[in-house]
């Protein structure tokens, strides 16, 4: 890969598309920050496939994104695709996560036999036994859960947790499900007549914020959540 640029590519309607992108304004813009598609993209050129040149049919184009439009299209892939990462840029991030993670852990777990909480320097020590593989595009409450399970194992740990009583509209429930089960432990579920999903979710009592934050953005905001008694 050349280190002049690199590939952001979706699937859709079972074929391949990808566009040919500047690494760091590719990856500014898919963090959220306001980036001009001009300093983005190296050719405004749709690919089927970038290593052998070849060119998205319009015909395909026009079936999986509604457009022919470059930029509308480009967006699309950004946003929602897979971006690749450079080796300085992947590194980088992780240490990043690492940190968060690290922080998050210390700040939320305690040594249940002092009611102490564990010193960043003893999380990053544990961690580093346990071999935790940081996945730099997963969220800091995900992999936290993740990382507790495993910590277990050689290290006293308690967190406070709470139990949340949640309610999805059907239209997100099934693209919901996966997030709810990643903050925590799902301990019943019921399909409602009307479609809709309920559930009480146990997790650590400092996702709570998180998983709001996140389950109003996947539902626009059309969730029912609250800690139960």
């Amino acid at each position: 890969m050349s280190k002049e640029y690199t590939v952001a590519r979706i699937n859709l309607i079972g074929e391949n598309f990808e566009i040919l992108v500047k690494p760091d304004p590719a990856l500014s813009y898919r963090t959220g920050k306001s980036i001009s598609l001009s300093d983005i993209l190296v050719a405004d050129i749709i690919f089927s496939d970038s290593n052998k040149g070849l060119r998205a049919s319009e015909k395909k184009l026009k079936e999986a994104f509604g457009t022919l439009d470059v930029q509308e299209i480009a967006k699309i892939i950004l946003k929602k695709g897979t971006l690749q990462l450079t080796a300085q840029q992947r590194r980088k991030m992780t240490e990043e996560k690492r940190r968060q993670i690290i922080a998050f852990l210390s700040r939320h777990c305690v040594d249940p036999r002092t009611k102490a909480p564990h010193p960043p320097t003893r999380i990053e020590q544990a961690l580093e036994q346990i071999r935790f593989s940081v996945d730099p595009f997963k969220s800091v409450e995900e992999q936290s859960n993740e990382a507790i399970k495993l910590l277990r194992s050689i290290l006293p740990i308690s967190t406070e947790r709470i139990s949340v009583s949640v309610r999805i509209p059907p239209e997100y429930a099934s693209r919901a499900y996966g997030t709810v089960k990643s903050f925590g432990t799902i301990k019943s579920e019921t399909w409602n007549s009307d479609g809709s999903w309920s559930a009480i979710v146990e997790m650590v009592a400092g996702f709570y914020s998180s998983f709001l934050e996140k389950m109003g953005e996947i539902t626009r905001g059309n969730i029912e959540a609250k800690v139960a008694k």
